[in-house]
């Protein structure tokens, strides 16, 4: 039986504002990828989704970003690599703080948005993620893209390189992401998103934009919490999987 972990960003609100029904994602995934409070998230929020995973036995995991509330973590920012290695660390002993506080811990650690898609191929950007990893210390496994510079340094940096996939983004031939600034680049059909799914855990394939089918190996699949309808799609992702003979559980 294959297995795969489901994974959703949460806690992507900042004061009264609240974008992601974190409450009800942490009913349905196995890992949650909080905010630290640069591209979204605050204290008070960390505090809260830190202890709702941990009641729910779901895994905590960091996901930073670069210094940019106002752009989401998406817009592309240039950071200089010791900077950038000290504001991951800072970003994951933060909500070291809270996980700890719930009786869990920070598990593994995911980029987000700009910072993503960078260390895809930015080579200096990817060495300065690890190292603010281990800075951060303990070693933690790291969450990416299949092929990544940041999974293979990961790799030899004696980090987990944990390959993650998208059901509900399309996919280039190179099986990259298509940017969300292009045309086609978020699936919306659910129907689509939950088959596509399947086909990533069971086959470790998917359909790219150009119809072609890609190899995308993965350990772990995100779902989008951001999205309308996103709790509901979960749980029809975790549903279908789960029917098709898959054990949906956390890899860290």
């Amino acid at each position: 039986m294959s297995a795969i972990d489901l994974n959703a960003d949460l806690g992507e609100g900042f004061g009264r504002w609240r974008l992601t029904d974190d409450d009800g994602l942490l009913s349905v995934v196995t890992s949650a990828n909080v905010a630290c409070g640069f591209h979204a998230g605050d204290a008070a929020t960390m505090r809260r989704v830190c202890a709702l995973a941990a009641e729910r036995g779901v895994t905590i995991g960091a996901q930073v970003s670069y210094r940019d509330l106002a752009g989401f973590g998406r817009r592309a920012m240039d950071v200089p690599s010791a900077e950038l290695a000290a504001e991951v660390a800072y970003q994951i002993g933060a909500l070291e703080v809270f996980a700890r506080a719930a009786g869990a811990r920070v598990a593994y650690v995911k980029p987000h948005g700009a910072l993503y898609n960078r260390v895809v191929r930015d080579e200096e950007q990817a060495a300065a993620v690890v190292e603010g990893v281990l800075l951060a210390g303990p070693a933690l496994p790291v969450l990416g893209l299949p092929g990544s510079r940041l999974l293979d340094l990961a790799g030899k940096a004696g980090l987990g390189a944990v390959l993650e996939a998208f059901a509900d983004r399309a996919y280039t031939d190179a099986g990259t992401l298509v940017p969300r600034g292009q045309e086609g680049a978020v699936v919306e059909d659910p129907g689509a998103v939950v088959e596509r799914s399947v086909g990533l855990a069971c086959h470790g394939r998917v359909t790219a934009r150009s119809g072609a089918s890609v190899e995308v190996r993965a350990r772990s699949l995100c779902v989008h919490g951001d999205t309308p309808g996103a709790v509901d799609l979960a749980r029809r992702v975790r549903r279908r999987l789960e029917e098709s003979g898959v054990r949906v559980e956390a890899f860290a």
